[in-house]
């Protein structure tokens, strides 16, 4: 690999700086953060947080908060500038750090545009990929890529056994990371082997998930980025997604950096050729350099410090491997329902009540900083809010958590919910949550005109009407319309008004479905040569009923008085 170590700004004020305005910029550029949108959706504000400090974001952590390369971008603009090139010198343009290896650039770009089809309302930008791409590996080492954008070697993290990093245990038994007993993070966008399990994405259509290759490794990222309805054009969703990609304020600012550098420019380069950084989280401080202290007056000796009393000298430890901290995840004894209400929602809802975890020792005793991962079984087409069917979040300080918001499908019946600890095998909680079909309570007419014909005519007007359920548009409700005997006898009539099939033919029963808006337009009826009072009866899933009146008339009678003969009297002939 040929790769360029470009010109690169250390840590220090000048990070700060820079990192300070890349932040201001992008806040100033983004849209007012949206807290709802009226469709009973969640949005940033709902959404679970991801905030240092509050565990919230550390749990569902895509990097498993591993180190990260803590370089600023320069701060001259990126914007490129015109370069005298040879045959056989490949051009590029612009400043070194813009530029980004071909297949690396070509994987976010295409990544960008599955999540404009599939996950509109994220809004997700190429270039926070590309920023994210830059602090967790460096563009895949600078493009270290092969044509199909697998990584030339595997990019494997630290190991997270607890000494200086997270204690993750083994979740994949080595096959992503080789280790089977500690997980690592995996690939140019630094997976950790539990969250690709179920975040891992086929991104270059060979029908394998490879977080080693950057194709799937980026689309993985978009769909993990946007898995909570986070719109990436409000400062929030911005935040709270890449907050949830590693759990840190720095982290933020150096991604939020190399985005908004990105966004003044950039340029393809060829693979292998990328910049490398240098300087790790793992280092030091990443941005805030320590204060200078107040130097002595001079001619001054500084004043020596109070003796410690002595005492019993310390044991000194045995030499070997540090011994791992206990985690909070290895203290638990089970999980236990934490009060979740009955989960019923009807098809295409929201679910009002969410499922609530909480994580015990042997004693009882609340566990926090837990990772809860819930996954939904079953023949369902439900998700989570986001559009996924596995969720991972950690549990609070007192041992909850909150699994995101269920959004029911169209397929009714039965599913389950099942929640599990992340790194031990313990028994897992199942919740039930039922789907049932879309329902109308109620139906009304949208115009109150006469509905009239006259006998083998045709009516003027076209039945429409509306349905609603506790007071809101019921839409995609099967209803069913007949034209019945009598009230008191709602099989289909034979004789009186009717509506036609695809052939022409008479029909009486249809069996229909409300649109987007709850409307049900029926169509054209037609009437025999029966005068008479008839009825419609229009009924919905749910046991909403409307009974429409239809009036046909006689016909105009077709008998005409014939005209009269003239008399003799009245004969043209003339006379003699």
């Amino acid at each position: 690999m040929s790769a360029h170590i470009g010109t690169r700004l250390r840590k220090g004020a000048v990070n700060t700086t820079v990192a300070a305005l890349a932040v201001a910029a992008l806040a100033a550029s983004q849209a007012p953060d949206v807290t709802a949108d009226g469709h009973g959706r969640q949005t940033a504000a709902d959404a679970p947080s991801a905030d240092p400090g509050t565990g919230a974001g550390t749990g569902d952590s895509a990097t498993g908060n591993s180190p990260y390369y803590t370089d600023l971008p320069p701060l001259n603009s990126p914007n490129p500038a015109p370069t005298v090139t040879t045959p056989t010198t490949p051009a590029a343009t612009g400043s070194t750090e813009a530029g980004i290896p071909a297949t690396v650039l070509d994987a976010y770009k295409k990544a960008e545009t599955e999540l404009a089809q599939s996950k509109p309302g994220c809004n997700l930008p190429w270039q926070l990929l590309a920023a994210i791409g830059k602090v967790e590996s460096g563009q895949a080492r600078g493009g270290n890529v092969t044509a199909d954008g697998t990584t030339v070697s595997p990019i494997l993290g630290p190991v997270l056994n607890g000494v200086g990093f997270a204690n993750i245990s083994d979740t994949d038994n080595g096959a992503y990371d080789g280790d089977s007993t500690y997980d690592r993070a995996v690939g140019p966008m630094q997976f950790i082997p539990s969250t690709w399990a179920w975040a891992g994405r086929d991104g270059n259509g060979d029908g394998k998930k490879d977080p080693n290759n950057i194709y799937d490794a980026a689309l993985a990222a978009g769909h993990y980025l946007c898995r909570y309805g986070w719109d990436m054009s409000t400062t929030a969703g911005m935040r709270s997604a890449i907050l949830s990609y590693n759990n840190s304020t720095d982290y933020l600012n150096t991604v939020l950096s190399w985005l908004e550098y990105y966004r003044r420019g950039t340029h393809e380069i060829p693979n292998g050729t990328g910049t490398l950084p240098s300087g790790r989280s793992d280092d030091g401080p990443n941005t805030t350099p320590a204060s200078p202290a107040t130097p002595s007056t001079p001619g001054t000796p500084t004043k020596p410090g109070k003796p410690s009393t002595p005492g019993k000298p310390s044991t000194p430890s045995k030499p070997g491997t540090p011994t791992p901290t206990p985690t909070p995840t290895d203290t638990v004894d089970h999980i236990e329902d934490a009060g979740t209400a009955t989960l019923t929602a009807m098809a295409g809802d929201t679910y009002t009540d969410r499922i609530s975890t909480r994580a015990e020792t042997a004693a009882g005793k609340a566990v926090a900083k837990v990772r809860v991962r819930f996954t939904i079984v079953g023949d369902t087409d439900a998700t989570f809010t986001g559009g996924e069917d596995v969720a991972t979040i950690a549990t609070d300080s007192k041992g909850i958590a909150l699994a995101p918001a269920l959004k029911a499908g169209e397929k009714t019946g039965d599913f389950t919910v099942r929640a599990t600890v992340v790194g031990r095998a313990l028994s897992a909680l199942d919740y039930k949550a039922t789907v049932t079909a879309r329902a109308a309570d109620a139906l009304a007419r949208t115009s109150q005109t006469a509905l009239t014909c006259t006998a083998g005519g045709e009516f003027a007007d076209q039945v429409e009407v509306k349905a609603t359920y506790k007071g809101a548009v019921a839409d995609k409700v099967a209803a069913t319309a007949t034209l019945i005997k009598s009230a008191a006898d709602p099989t289909a009539d034979d004789t009186g008004p009717y509506f036609k099939d695809t052939a022409g033919n008479p029909v009486r029963t249809l069996d229909l479905q409300t649109d987007a808006n709850g409307l049900l337009q029926l169509p054209k009826l037609y009437a025999d040569d029966n005068a008479g009072t008839y009825l419609l009866r229009i009924t919905t899933t749910g046991g909403a009923t409307l009974t429409v009146e239809l009036t046909v008339t006689a016909a105009p009678s077709t008998t005409s008085t014939p005209s009269p003969t003239p008399s003799e009297s009245e004969s043209t002939t003339p006379t003699a």
